[in-house]
């Protein structure tokens, strides 16, 4: 049986794994480079085709994964100049980003117009398990569509969960990363007020560390502060002041107070306004130390 041809976009430290991955399983892959064409370079030495432009790469494809930072970037691919859209073919879209739940939507409904199909799969771990092929996505679209693509999906997922209709894959994003996002601020601020009183971080881990407080987003964010490892977890500071935001609008829609989301995204903002948004998300430890007066 041959197999679909997938399209990638958007080969940073999550794509460039689960584009491998989809290369490795026997899939015609066809991918185009933005800043950074080392990654594109590995896959097109294993077999994979390189193109120019989205538009290029939906005259080619049938199915199109991208994995870009959210909302603008996607509208960007898809509907600007020489976009995916533009070549009025009909194929699958899978966003694999963190976006606005309610342009996804919007868009969706638009690419249906044109044939296209929107499914919405954003994705949980980290680069690590992107390599590695164990992400959890979270996949939002009608059940016939999302399981003509799970081949696909299994590709680079660990577990692959049906949230709903498109638009629900992004919104169960939202509020995973609220939950991830939210552990990161309250660690930081903890690890602070511990310091102060003469704690160690060591210290600190040595007691949460095998209780029932220990979570695997807790052992990455602590491979930074223990270890001083910079890529435990490479996600970036901006990243999740974006998503928090992103949060912040779907509550104001929905007409909800979310004191606590607040309260997590202005941690996120004070770091991006101070000028390190490009540090990962576990170096926050170190700026709520910094902005509280706890140099190294």
């Amino acid at each position: 049986m041959t197999k679909q041809t997938v399209g990638f976009i958007g080969l940073g430290y999550m794509g460039q794994g689960m584009a491998a991955n989809i290369l490795a399983k026997g899939y015609p892959l066809v991918c185009m480079a933005h800043r950074n064409r080392t990654p594109l370079e590995a896959l097109v030495a294993k077999g994979a085709r390189e193109v120019k432009s989205p538009r290029e790469m939906a005259a080619q494809c049938d199915v199109i994964v991208l994995c870009v930072t959210g909302s603008p970037e996607v509208l960007a691919v898809v509907e600007g100049p020489d976009g995916i859209a533009s070549a009025d073919r009909k194929l699958t879209v899978i966003d694999c980003s963190t976006s606005d739940p309610s342009i996804t939507t919007a868009l969706a409904a638009r690419l249906a117009q044109k044939g296209i199909t929107l499914l919405d799969a954003p994705l949980g771990r980290t680069p690590a398990d992107a390599a590695a092929g164990t992400l959890d996505v979270m996949v939002g679209g009608a059940e016939p569509d999302v399981a003509q693509v799970r081949p696909i999906l299994d590709c680079f997922a660990g577990r692959v969960i049906h949230t709903g209709p498109t638009g629900t894959g992004h919104t169960m994003k939202l509020l995973n990363n609220f939950l991830s996002m939210g552990y990161a601020a309250l660690y930081s601020e903890a690890l602070m007020l511990g310091r102060k009183a003469g704690l160690a971080p060591e210290t600190f881990d040595s007691v949460i560390r095998g209780g029932r407080m220990d979570c695997g987003f807790y052992q990455t964010f602590f491979r930074w502060v223990i270890e001083r490892d910079p890529n435990a977890h490479k996600f970036a500071i901006r990243n999740g002041f974006k998503d928090m935001s992103y949060l912040a609008a779907f509550a104001n829609a929905a007409g909800a107070a979310n004191p606590i989301g607040a309260a997590v995204r202005n941690t996120f903002a004070q770091a991006v306004g101070a000028g390190h948004g490009e540090d990962f998300v576990p170096m926050l430890s170190d700026f709520v130390a910094d902005a509280n007066g706890l140099k190294e």
